[in-house]
């Protein structure tokens, strides 16, 4: 195995999360009237908490106390029929050949859930890391420095994926080398955005071997 560890963010980078997480909202708060796409460009990789708090100030409405319960329930739903990895994911893990874990904002319920329904779950093992258990969100760096020092790697040593800013301003934070995965078109100009899941292993590599050449 080679020294590196690969930490991955799991909404939007492994699953194909974010728009069922977003349906959400708009299944249980008729009092939405956005589409499912600008929710994710507004809320993409921050804290629960902090979604809650701005949907009640932008649109006026108190949330029940007991919401975020009835939340999770209908994004445990919507995953048990809906929930795919995102495209590339399983051929690339298959065939990936450095230290891998999960480090994510979600509670750990939630992130074995979605890799126990998208069959990714024997890839990482109890390699898993939740802000929850670390106290630290993003764009805070604890979370990924947390992750990095229960894997054994130093931060230098490892590498995140992440689809959002502030999941990537979170590595920088913690001293890590970040890839964006974005399905945006003409991500390619940006040295550490990519956009297809089938060829992060090249990137991958690339980063090792500079990595060796600096050490």
């Amino acid at each position: 195995m080679k020294h590196l560890c690969v930490i991955f963010d799991l909404d939007g980078t492994l699953v194909d999360s974010e728009k069922l997480c977003n349906q959400a909202f708009i299944d249980l708060l008729p009092f939405i009237n956005e589409s499912v796409e600008s929710l994710i460009l507004r809320y993409r990789g921050r804290k629960l908490a902090l979604i809650l708090a701005d949907i009640e100030m932008r649109y006026g409405e108190k949330l029940p106390r007991d919401f975020e319960v009835t939340y999770r329930h209908r994004v445990n739903e919507l995953f048990e029929f809906y929930l795919q990895p995102i495209t590339g994911v399983p051929e690339m893990l298959k065939t990936l050949e450095y230290t891998a874990c999960v480090a994510s904002s979600a509670p750990i319920a939630k992130i074995r859930k979605a890799l126990n329904v998208t069959n990714l779950s024997h890839y990482f093992g109890d390699r898993l890391f939740s802000s929850y258990e670390v106290g630290s969100w993003k764009p805070a760096p604890g979370l990924f420095l947390y992750a990095a020092n229960k894997m054994g790697f130093s931060p230098e040593s490892c590498v995140v994926i992440e689809d959002s800013d502030v999941g990537i301003q979170a590595a920088y934070s913690a001293g890590i080398y970040a890839l964006k995965y974005s399905n945006e078109e003409e991500v390619e100009e940006q040295n550490h955005v990519f956009s297809n899941m089938r060829y992060l292993i090249k990137r991958l590599d690339k980063i090792y071997l500079i990595k060796c050449d600096r050490s």
